[in-house]
C-alpha cells in the first residue's frame, strides 16, 4: 500500500487547544507544510460531536484545559467511536509527567511545549501517515470480506447446480460428512457398499450379505473412500439371481469449503453393463 504525498496534504487534520496563540503558531505551521484541510476548536467538549460528523485523521489535542482536559476528550473520543479502534490523536503538554499517561489512554504520540517545529512536522507527518495506512488496510479487509462472501455465495450456487445434475445423470449419489455418517443417498449405495444402516447420520453402518457383490472389488472400493481418495470410474460387478453379471462404474471426491478445508465426501454410479453366466 503507498500513499501520494496529496493523499497526505489532504487530510483531516483538528486543532484543539484553549490557548489562541498555540492555535494560530500550528494553524500557520501546517498552512506552511502544504495541509488543505485544517480546523480548530478552543471548545473541548465539541470535540466527539466533530469527530463523530466527520472523523479527523489527526487530531492535535492539548491536555491542560479548562473545564474538559485532553484525558477526557480522549475518553469521550474511544466511547463514541468504539467501532473504530484506532485514536487519532497526538497530544500537546509541557509536563513531562502526562506523557506516559497519555499513551496509556490511547494517544499515539505527544509533542512538548515549547514547541520545536521541525520535531512537530515530523510527528504530524508520521502519524497521518500511520492513520491513513490503517484506513486503507481497514478498506482493503471489507474488500476482501466482500470478495470471499460473493465466492462463497457462488460456489454454493455451483455446488447446487452439480449435485442436481449429477443426481439426474446417475443411477446412485451419495454424501457424507467429515466424520463419515452418510447425510444423502439416492440409489442402492448401502447395499453397493455392504452397509446396514437405520438413518442416514447413524454412521458408516454395520456388514450384511454380499448379495451377489464381487467382495475384492466392494472391498477397494470402500478403502478408497475411508481413505477419502478421488477416483473416477472404478468397476464394481455383482452377479444376480438367475446368473446375470451387471458392472457399474462408480466415482468418488472429497468436498472442500471455501477456505480448503475438508468437510465430506461424494460419490456417483452408473450401470454400464449387463450379461449372462449362461
Amino acid at each position: 500500500m503507498n500513499l501520494t504525498q496529496q493523499e497526505r496534504l489532504n487530510a483531516r487534520i483538528l486543532i484543539v487547544d484553549d490557548q489562541p496563540a498555540n492555535v494560530a503558531l500550528l494553524e500557520a505551521m501546517l498552512e506552511e507544510a502544504g495541509y488543505t484541510r485544517v480546523s480548530s476548536t478552543m471548545e473541548p467538549d465539541k470535540v466527539c460531536a466533530m469527530h463523530r460528523k466527520a472523523p479527523f485523521d489527526l487530531i492535535l489535542l492539548d491536555l491542560q484545559m479548562p473545564g474538559m482536559d485532553g484525558f477526557q476528550v480522549m475518553e469521550g473520543l474511544k466511547a463514541s467511536t468504539a467501532d473504530d479502534d484506532y485514536l487519532p490523536v497526538l497530544v500537546i503538554t509541557a509536563q513531562p509527567g502526562h506523557k506516559l499517561r497519555a499513551l496509556q489512554a490511547g494517544a499515539k504520540d505527544f509533542i512538548s511545549k515549547p514547541f520545536d517545529m521541525v520535531e512537530v512536522k515530523a510527528r504530524i507527518s508520521n502519524l497521518i501517515e500511520v492513520r491513513l495506512l490503517h484506513r486503507q488496510l481497514a478498506r482493503h479487509n471489507q474488500y476482501l470480506e466482500q470478495v470471499v462472501q460473493e465466492r462463497t455465495a457462488e460456489l454454493r450456487e455451483s455446488e447446487a447446480r452439480y449435485r442436481a445434475l449429477t443426481e439426474l445423470a446417475t443411477d446412485w449419489y451419495w454424501e457424507q460428512d467429515g466424520e463419515g455418517h452418510f447425510t444423502k443417498v439416492s440409489g442402492p449405495v448401502l447395499e453397493m457398499l455392504g452397509l446396514q444402516v437405520d438413518t442416514l447420520n447413524d454412521g458408516a453402518g454395520t456388514e450384511h450379505s454380499d448379495d451377489g457383490w464381487n467382495l475384492a472389488e466392494r472391498e477397494a472400493l470402500r478403502a478408497r473412500i475411508a481413505a477419502r481418495r478421488p477416483f473416477l470410474d472404478m468397476v464394481l460387478s455383482r452377479v444376480m439371481p438367475g446368473g446375470v453379471v451387471r458392472q457399474y462404474r462408480v466415482s468418488g471426491t472429497p468436498m472442500f469449503d471455501a477456505s480448503c478445508t475438508l468437510i465430506g465426501y461424494r460419490g456417483f454410479g452408473v450401470e454400464v453393463l449387463g450379461s449372462s453366466l449362461r
